[in-house]
C-alpha cells in the first residue's frame, strides 16, 4: 500500500480523518508511523496529497490531512476484456488498474465457462475492492468503471461502436499475422481473449467493427500476463 486511500466518510472535519480498519493496521504496523510522520494519501476520484499523524494507538489513528497533487494521467485506453478465471480476476484488476487503464469491460466469449458469470468475485463489491488495491499500489486515485457485458453479440455489435470512435481498435490473436504496435500515441481500444484465445467467429465479429487483429509473439502467455504485456508494449 503506497497510497493510503481516503473516502469522504473518513472525515471528521475539513482537513481532520480517523481511521480504524485495514489502513490503520498497515500504517500502524507496516509503515510503523509515529505522530509527526507524513504517509501519502488520496481521496478516491479526487486529489491526492499527504498526511501527518497526529495521534495513533492500537484502535486508531488520527491524520491531518492537505491535498493539493492531481493524480497521474490515466492510460488513453478501453480494455475489452473476455471474462477470465475468477481466481485470475483480481490480479488482472488490480494490476490493469496499477497501469492506468479506466474502462474495463468483462464480456462474454465461446471459451468462458457459464459459471465464471456466478462467482463471488465478479460482485460489484468484490471488483471495487480489487480496483482500490491497484490504485493503493499506484498512487492514483482514479477509480475504473468495470462493466460486466453477459453477451458477446449484442455488446460488439450495439455497444462497442459507441466506444471505438477515432479509436485505434486492436483484438489480440494469436494467428494474426502482424505484430501488436508499439509505443502508440492515441486512444486505444484493446479486445483480449480467454485461454485459447478468442475463436474465429469472434476475431471476425471484431473486425466488421473496425478491430484490427494482432499477434503479441510466437509465446503463449495466460491471459493476466498477455494483457499486461499488451499493454507495456502498446504505451510503456
Amino acid at each position: 500500500m503506497n497510497l493510503i486511500l481516503l473516502t469522504p466518510c473518513d472525515f471528521i472535519g475539513s482537513h481532520k480523518v480517523t481511521l480504524t480498519d485495514r489502513r490503520h493496521a498497515h500504517i500502524q504496523n507496516v509503515l510503523r508511523a509515529r505522530p509527526g510522520d507524513r504517509v501519502a494519501c488520496g481521496i478516491c476520484n479526487a486529489n491526492m496529497g499527504t498526511a501527518v499523524i497526529v495521534h495513533i494507538d492500537d484502535k486508531k489513528v488520527d491524520l491531518a490531512v492537505s491535498l493539493n497533487q492531481t493524480p497521474p494521467a490515466p492510460l488513453p485506453v478501453t480494455l475489452v476484456l473476455a471474462l477470465p478465471r475468477p481466481k485470475m480476476l483480481k490480479r488482472i484488476i488490480q494490476n490493469v488498474t496499477s497501469l492506468g487503464v479506466k474502462d474495463i469491460y468483462l464480456v462474454n466469449s465461446w471459451r468462458v465457462e457459464k459459471s465464471f458469470w456466478q462467482s463471488p468475485v465478479l460482485t460489484d463489491e468484490k471488483l471495487h475492492e480489487y480496483a482500490l488495491l491497484g490504485l493503493e499500489q499506484a498512487k492514483d486515485t482514479r477509480v475504473p468503471r468495470i462493466h460486466k457485458k453477459r453477451f458477446f453479440a449484442g455488446f460488439v455489435k450495439q455497444e462497442l461502436p459507441g466506444i471505438t470512435q477515432g479509436c485505434l481498435c486492436i483484438v489480440a490473436h494469436p494467428e494474426a499475422h502482424h505484430p501488436c504496435p508499439v509505443r502508440v500515441n492515441q486512444q486505444v481500444v484493446l479486445a483480449v481473449g480467454p485461454e485459447g484465445g478468442w475463436i474465429d467467429l469472434e476475431v471476425k465479429t471484431f473486425e466488421d467493427k473496425g478491430f484490427v487483429p494482432y499477434n503479441i509473439g510466437s509465446r503463449i502467455l495466460t491471459v493476466e500476463t498477455a494483457v499486461t504485456f499488451l499493454l507495456s508494449r502498446l504505451y510503456m
